[in-house]
């Protein structure tokens, strides 16, 4: 008699990281609530940091072009970027919803529900795209004088914010739309996409900044005008994908009536996702003002410091995103040890790529800084706020994971909870302390960002592992 041994069926080797990382890119379809947890992780994140650092080469290509324009022009872009952010605050809180809803959808097997969902959710986005485009192309002179914006840089900056802030829908939509695919596990669309519209914006920018060729020269307008044009042609593609692609989301005619249940429930999850980030971002605009107190050079070396800090940290946002994916579709296959298990992974593998990435911010940040600028002030305090907030970056790491896991799981309003602590009633208050009252000028505000952030993490990771996200029902 043969043993049992000879007579198993061999089992298979696992897929080489080269075949995974071609699965990623190519946007192959698995079950993500089967498969080896690590390849999981890895074929969300592949195409979600790739697809988080094309979001990021926006902020860095506007700046790197923009500060050839002089300090003003660079204040300019931190200043309309600081209001933009609350743009962001509401994209973000409807993005959180939607791939909260459509993961768990597709964790249940039940595609034609998730399509509903995300049709209700691209509603939602057109009304609110609307809504905020209108209002900021009608005030964007009065905002940056709200922000403390100097004549000059009144005159330098009203167009670039007429025009951002008007066609903030395009960043709204896109963020959306995307979320809508990371819901699904396409993040491979949501990748392509981020694709296209940088590659857009890369080639207008100095064309519409400068003049060059057949190019009417814009100035730092023209940076805004590339960038909604690359953003809007985005949107463009992912329609297209969703009406007309052959992804798990696939949108047609008897999915365009509106389901006003279905957009309460939206509504309700994306509203405490949205002031989760409106405290967040909010608190970001506060530490702008504060830094405006001491002047263009100052305010213009942080706005360089805060893109390159974006352009590191949205690759992490990808991690972030592949966490929040999972436990949403682990959640609504009924496997929450999965969900968690998948959470701690990802927090693993983002600590180990920003600890790497903080060791050149903290031994070169001149360096760093100095791609972007070459006037001496500007490029100290870049330099000097680029250095203290990598400090936090190991702890950051963790942090935004954790974060992301409640926001999968539907759970906006823990988040919520924790920002307005930490940044409210700690960080603006911290920042405004150093700055003024205890003399750190300029340095004041990355110490209080660098404090601000590593409590987040603590108080996320103790809240975490008290587990009661995984009764969240959405």
């Amino acid at each position: 008699m043969q043993s049992h041994a000879a007579t198993a069926e061999p089992i298979p080797p696992p897929p080489s990281l080269w075949r995974t990382v071609r699965d990623a890119v190519r946007g192959v379809e698995f079950d993500y609530t089967a498969i080896n947890l690590n390849r999981s992780i890895l074929l969300l994140a592949i195409p979600m940091v790739l697809e988080m650092a094309m979001e990021s080469v926006f902020a860095v290509v506007d700046v790197f072009f923009v500060s050839r324009l002089g300090a003003d022009a660079v204040a300019t872009v931190g200043i309309t970027e600081s209001l933009i952010t609350l743009v962001f605050a509401v994209a973000l809180g409807l993005s959180m919803a939607t791939t909260a809803m459509v993961a768990r959808r597709i964790g249940e097997g039940d595609r034609e529900a998730a399509c509903v969902a995300a049709m209700q959710a691209i509603w939602i986005g057109v009304f609110f795209s609307l809504l905020i485009g209108v209002t900021g192309f009608a005030l964007a002179p009065d905002m940056l004088r709200w922000m403390g914006a100097e004549a000059g840089l009144l005159e330098t900056g009203s167009g670039y914010a007429r025009v951002l802030l008007g066609g903030c829908g395009t960043v709204l939509m896109l963020f959306l739309i995307n979320a809508i695919f990371r819901g699904a596990g396409n993040a491979a669309i949501a990748m392509r996409v981020l694709w296209i519209a940088n590659g857009i914006n890369l080639v207008l920018d100095p064309c519409l900044i400068f003049g060059l060729g057949p190019f009417p020269e814009m100035g730092v307008t023209g940076a805004a005008v590339a960038t909604t044009i690359g953003r809007g042609v985005g949107v463009a593609v992912q329609l297209w994908a969703l009406f007309y692609g052959r992804g798990r989301i696939a949108l047609a005619r008897r999915h365009l009536a509106p389901h006003l249940d279905i957009v309460g429930r939206l509504l309700r999850v994306a509203s405490g996702g949205t002031m989760q980030h409106l405290v967040a971002t909010a608190s970001w605009v506060a530490m702008v003002r504060i830094i405006a107190i001491f002047g263009s050079p100052a305010l213009a070396g942080y706005t360089i410091a805060i893109r390159v800090i974006v352009f590191a940290i949205l690759p992490s946002w990808g991690l972030s995103n592949a966490a929040a994916t999972l436990v949403g579709q682990n959640l609504g296959a009924g496997k929450p040890e999965r969900a968690e298990k998948s959470v701690w992974l990802s927090g693993l593998y983002n600590m180990l790529f920003l600890g790497l990435l903080s060791l050149v911010f903290i031994f070169a940040p001149g360096q760093v800084v100095g791609l972007f600028t070459s006037d001496a002030e500007v490029l100290r305090v870049g330099a000097s706020c680029l250095r203290i907030i990598a400090y936090g970056y190991v702890a950051y790491a963790y942090g935004m994971v954790m974060v992301q896991a409640f926001n999968g799981a539907g759970d906006t309003l823990t988040p919520t909870i924790i920002n307005l602590g930490c940044y409210w009633l700690f960080q603006i208050p911290l920042g405004y302390a150093l700055a003024v009252h205890w003399q750190f000028a300029d340095n004041g505000v990355p110490w209080a960002i660098l404090a601000a952030e590593t409590v987040m993490t603590g108080i996320a990771i103790l809240l975490f592992r008290r587990g009661k996200w995984k009764l969240q029902a959405i």
